[in-house]
Order: structure tokens, then sequence, then C-alpha cells
């Protein structure tokens, strides 16, 4: 039986519902907030000097996210902080670039553009997820955490070391040197571990990359821990 006209408007306004959460991630900076929320909860200022935006234009992007439902906000004072409003928010934001990687032709040429993978830099220098809790558990790494400070104190992998990426040269003697160290960041398309294992690598420490990231961390279940305040 065909739908009656009450039954199409009515489903006609239940999609416009569905495509406000596809207006709202329809932006390139606004995936880019995503992204650096994945790592946890984060103030408009430190959220819009990581995208490289003004406060108002990050504001503006980060009040769409939330008139659609993904991110939320909580008032510390005179800051107004946001997070990701679920984890399967965190869920969508990743099938979403898998989705892109597989199906746009382009993607692909730009992530190896953008993490350097079409020099010397290689993927196969990379620990996976299942072999960095073995080796932790026996103590025969270093895991280094080279994000900003603020997302290392939010969530990181157990017993990770934080050194940011700007501070790794001028602090390479806090690492052992007697131990292969594991480098990570914030997800498959992050760039950090990345230069972090060819610095070590060029001051002659052993180094590998942790494959994907914390975000890919967090959605496999894996334990994190906070930063003691």
């Amino acid at each position: 039986m065909e739908e009656q006209v009450g039954d199409k408007a009515r489903k006609s306004e239940l999609f416009e519902e569905f495509a406000r959460v596809g207006k709202a991630l329809g932006n390139g900076k606004r995936l880019e907030l995503v992204d650096l929320l994945s790592q946890g909860e984060r103030s408009v200022e430190t959220l819009a000097a990581a995208a490289g935006l003004g406060l108002s234009t990050a504001s503006a992007h980060l009040q769409a996210l939330r008139q659609a439902g993904l991110v939320t906000t909580r008032r510390d004072g005179n800051r107004i902080h946001y997070d990701l409003a679920g984890p399967d928010i965190l869920r969508l934001y990743s099938l979403l670039r898998s989705v892109a990687q597989e199906h746009v032709a382009e993607v692909e040429s730009k992530r190896v553009a953008y993490l350097g993978l079409d020099g010397a830099r290689a993927e196969e220098e990379e620990v996976t997820r299942e072999d960095l809790l073995a080796r932790v558990g026996a103590g025969t790494v270093t895991v280094l955490d080279v994000r900003p400070d603020e997302e290392y104190g939010v969530a990181h992998i157990p017993g990770a070391v934080s050194i940011p990426l700007d501070q790794l040269l001028d602090r390479l003697s806090e690492l052992p040197d007697d131990r292969e160290i594991v480098a990570y960041c914030r997800g498959a398309y992050c760039v950090l571990a990345y230069e972090a294992v060819d610095l070590l690598h060029s001051n002659g420490r052993r180094a590998r990359r942790l494959h994907e990231g914390m975000l890919e961390w967090r959605l496999g279940g894996l334990p994190v821990e906070a930063a003691a305040v």
C-alpha cells in the first residue's frame, strides 16, 4: 500500500532530523574539532587554538555540533568545556573516516601526503595494540605519549610517559636508552607519532609507532588512565 500524503510529510520531517547530523558533520573544521574532542573534554579556547581558529569561529562550529546533539557542554567559572555526547559519536566519526578512505579516491593520496608516507617514512614501523599490552606487562618497552599535556591529562595509556612532540628533543634524557620506545598520538590520521619516531631514530633510539592511536584504543575498550590532579 502506498504511503498517504500525511505519512509522506511525517517521513520527510523524520529524515530532515536525521540530516541534521550529516549537516553538522559536513564541514572539515567541525570534523577537526570532533577529532580533537575524541581525545576528551576540552575548553573552547584550547579547541580554537588547536584547530587554528578564531574563538568566535570555533564557538560557532561547536554550537552547530551541539544543536545536532553531537557534543555536550560544561561550565567551569567563565569557561565553557565541550565533550562528545557519547561513545557512539566516536564510533560514528571513526566509521565516517573509514567509509571516506574506502570510497573517496582522493583520501588515500592526501593521507599519504599528510603523514609523509610518500618518502622514507614507512608504516611498517608499527606495534599492534595487543603486542603493546603484552610488552607493557612484561616491562620490555617504554610507552611515549606525544600529544599535548592537556590530552594526556584527560586520558592516556596506563604507564605512558608524557612528552609532547615539541618538547621531545630537549627531554630525550628522560627516556631510558636500554629499551625500545613505542610512541602514540591521537589516532590513525595523526602525524605526531610519526614525527616522534623520526626524531628518536635520528638520535640513535630504538622506536616504533603504535598502530593507530588513542581514538582507536578507546574504541577498543582498552584501559586508560587520567593524570592525577
